[in-house]
């Protein structure tokens, strides 16, 4: 069977009622495959009318749940509100209220709604984020996407959604390759960066860098060493110090959380945003250790080490 492909053309002639029309009866598996095939660039044409974009996003934020996974839908609760921009001007103002796999507009919005998470981002960039194209924690730690309030409800709802025709995940927020992240901090501000590792996000984000250091061992450069390294993270908003634990012997690198009083040969301690910059290739560590952002206590050669045994992600 042939596959008839949405056209939204029409979107750039259509007025307030036919586009209202459009977004509540189109299929959304169709709509989702259209909005994927069409540029950024079209995109903003067709949806920037001041005379339809109101219709365009309650379109789409009404008829989320259907090309969202059940299971995790039914696990929202809260209200999420969206500041859609263009070059710092507000464009459009939505808010969605999420009850245990319920989920509603909000009627008769303004800025003092009380609201649990307010997401900021360009008018595109929602559209790419609600269609599954857009990772949200990626964006949210480039700077392109910003979180005020709950920032672990804000990216629930950017990991719910489903590839179309499937019941998969298209994007799971919480999932992060060091390589993406290394690619999301190229331009990233320091401010903004402090302020997501400030957020409840962080331990997702060290989580992941952790657990996939090992993926990153230079095999044929680490046959040799035989090092255990220490990293205490701080500026934790909680005041608690995050620890961890690399291994490297025989080849092969290991990762534990906590700290058992085991022997080290080097504890590195400094700010969770500088380590998250040091391994993604931002952060020098001889400059980081020169300039005092990263403290060595103990045998800096072999804290050193490990920096040159890590292939350390690039950005792409």
């Amino acid at each position: 069977m042939t596959q008839v492909h949405l056209d939204l053309g029409h979107l750039r002639t259509d007025g307030l009622e036919e586009a209202t029309a459009f977004f509540a009866t189109v299929d959304p598996e169709a709509l989702v495959d259209a909005i994927r095939a069409t540029s950024d660039d079209e995109l903003l044409e067709l949806l920037a009318r001041d005379d339809i974009r109101p219709a365009a996003v309650r379109g789409l934020l009404a008829r989320l749940h259907e090309y969202a996974v059940a299971e995790r839908l039914a696990e929202l609760r809260g209200t999420v509100r969206f500041d859609l921009e263009r070059r710092g001007t507000l464009l459009e103002r939505q808010a969605l209220r999420f009850d245990a796999g319920a989920m509603t507009l909000v009627p008769d919005l303004d800025a003092r709604t009380p609201v649990d998470v307010v997401i900021s981002t360009s008018l595109v960039r929602f559209v790419r984020l609600v269609s599954g194209e857009r990772n949200a924690g990626l964006e949210y730690l480039s700077g392109k996407l910003d979180i005020e309030g709950d920032a672990m409800l804000a990216l629930a709802v950017g990991g719910i959604f489903k590839l179309p025709g499937t019941g998969e995940i298209a994007l799971d927020p919480t999932t992060l390759d060091p390589v993406d992240v290394a690619t999301a901090l190229a331009d990233v501000r320091p401010d903004h960066l402090k302020r997501v590792m400030a957020s409840a996000f962080r331990p997702i984000v060290l989580g992941e860098i952790f657990r996939r250091l090992p993926d990153f061992l230079n095999a044929r450069k680490a046959a040799k060493a035989d090092l255990t390294i220490g990293f205490r993270l701080l500026g934790n908003p909680s005041g608690e110090v995050e620890r961890y634990v690399v291994r490297v012997q025989g080849g092969v690198a290991t990762v534990s959380q906590g700290d058992e009083g085991e022997r080290r040969d080097a504890t590195v301690t400094c700010e969770g945003h500088d380590y998250l910059r040091l391994a993604t290739g931002h952060l020098n560590p001889v400059t980081g250790v020169l300039k005092g952002q990263l403290k060595v206590k103990g045998d800096k050669a072999k804290a050193l080490q490990l920096s040159s045994i890590i292939d350390i992600p690039r950005a792409r």
